[in-house]
């Protein structure tokens, strides 16, 4: 496998990036919170795809491989030399706008970084690292009072969140369906590779994450699938709201949602037996605190007495919050900065109520 990788990237000139300094965020855009991201490019900044892929902090690399990446670069090769003909199947994988063309325009990070890296001093510290770009972004519109979108708090979803996952070692290939799942009424098989997503060629489950990231919903997204010998044609139904089944928790950038929605608390959801052991039902809000800030703004939640080990029951009033990502998205989408919110609380079998202002 090392000497097939090798051949397809000797057919590619290779650049790296180490920082997100003075990046142009209108080409470059992607899953701010990967550690690895490739991109696959003519000269002329036509991309022919994307590739690298996470859904958890625990198993960073379950989601790729060293064979899928090489099939993806052969496909890309495929499509370069295919191009100028493709040039309309390829202009839905551009950035449609970007409202900040680099990093630094954002008012979080404006003035602090230069253009480049302090190789002569602290270089860690003058490094604009990805996650930072999307923590930036969720900042700047936090501030500006307006709800956050689904799409801004469920970023890059997997196609796990509808039933579909893809096999990390082929390009975008079925590996399972989920019963009852939005794939699975869309007929989807497993084996089948899926060669488009509304239009545009897939050479990654990144590019089938990049479709899903843009698609409005409700909508139906158009596929076409090899299976065996046959191409078919496939509508992929988005319900209002389908992406939130998705799990952020994982993210580099839940740390900023956790300052912003829950003053600095780390928290998880109870299991079956742990929430028996405490008298609680399996549907409602009960979230152990694994981590309690200790420093500036992520030290709201201590200062306001919350402990490791108190048990969340009740987060402004609402029992069915079940999870960390819950919490998120509810105070993003339906809490304003500067609220006063109330935490009703298990510590040590005794029910009390916390208060602290949301950020």
């Amino acid at each position: 496998m090392e000497k097939e990788l090798a051949r397809w990237m000797n057919q590619f000139v290779r650049v790296r990036l180490i920082q997100c300094n003075s990046v142009d965020l209108n080409l470059f855009h992607f899953d701010y919170d990967l550690t690895f991201a490739a991109f696959f490019l003519n000269a002329d900044k036509t991309l022919y795809g994307r590739y690298g892929t996470r859904s958890s902090h625990d198993e960073a690399e379950k989601d790729v491989s060293i064979e899928g990446f090489a099939k993806a670069m052969e496909k890309a090769l495929t499509l370069h030399r295919a191009y100028p003909g493709n040039r309309t199947a390829l202009e839905g994988k551009k950035v449609p706008y970007s409202e900040f063309a680099i990093p630094q325009d954002y008012p979080h990070l404006e003035g602090r970084f230069q253009p480049w890296l302090d190789f002569e001093g602290k270089v860690a510290a003058s490094c604009i690292h990805c996650h930072m770009v999307r923590d930036a972004d969720r900042r700047y519109r936090r501030h500006q009072g307006s709800p956050l979108s689904d799409k801004a708090i469920y970023p890059w979803p997997m196609p796990q969140v509808l039933g579909l996952h893809l096999d990390p070692k082929e390009i975008a290939t079925v590996g399972r369906v989920e019963e009852g799942s939005a794939a699975e009424a869309a007929g989807l098989r497993v084996d089948d590779q899926i060669l488009t997503m509304a239009g545009q060629p897939i050479v990654s489950i990144a590019d089938v994450q990049w479709v899903l990231h843009q698609a409005q919903e409700p909508s139906s997204i158009a596929m076409t699938l090899q299976r065996g010998p046959d191409v078919l044609s496939r509508s992929l139904l988005l319900a209002r709201g389908w992406r939130r089944d998705s799990d952020i928790s994982w993210r580099t950038t839940s740390w900023d949602l956790r300052r912003m929605a829950a003053g600095g608390l780390k928290m998880r959801h109870l299991r079956t037996d742990e929430r028996r052991e405490h008298g609680l039902k399996e549907r409602q809000t009960a979230l152990l605190v694994e981590h309690v800030g200790q420093y500036n703004d992520h030290a709201v939640a201590k200062k306001a007495g919350f402990l490791k080990g108190d048990i969340v029951i009740s987060f402004d009033g609402r029992e069915d919050l079940l999870t960390e990502t819950d919490v998120f998205a509810y105070v993003m989408r339906e809490r304003p900065k500067d609220s006063i919110v109330a935490v009703r609380i298990l510590r040590k079998g005794q029910e009390q109520t916390l208060r602290f202002k949301l950020q």
